[in-house]
């Protein structure tokens, strides 16, 4: 298996952040596959939506994290199908700026900004 984010892989620096630091780093690659979708960069949305999972991948293995696998496998199931099936679910972009929008604002607010 190849990993995208060696470095907080190795250092377990990802497994230090908290849930909600955790989902907004994940947010912020969903939002660049979104935008490189929307510029017509396939290549490069792809890259960002790899990097998305992968990371999603870490979340769902952070032992913190075990009550909130049943979200975090849905939440992976319907980005997959909307990034690379038919959007059964019939998603949005705005749908997900918005559902990663509180991971940041609570991560901002946990640290004091």
């Amino acid at each position: 298996m190849r990993i995208i984010h060696k470095d907080i892989w190795e250092s377990g620096k990802w497994f230090k952040l908290s849930i909600f630091e955790q989902m907004a780093n994940v947010g912020a690659d969903v939002d660049r596959a979104v935008r490189w979708k929307k510029r017509g960069d396939i290549e490069a949305s792809n890259a960002a939506f790899e990097r998305a999972l992968e990371l999603i991948d870490f979340t769902k293995m952070d032992p913190r994290n075990k009550k909130r696998l049943k979200e975090l496998c849905r939440m992976r199931e319907v980005l997959i199908d909307y990034f690379m099936f038919d959007n059964e679910y019939q998603c949005t972009d705005e749908q997900w700026y918005n559902y990663f929008y509180d991971f940041n604002y609570a991560a901002a607010i946990a640290k004091g900004k």
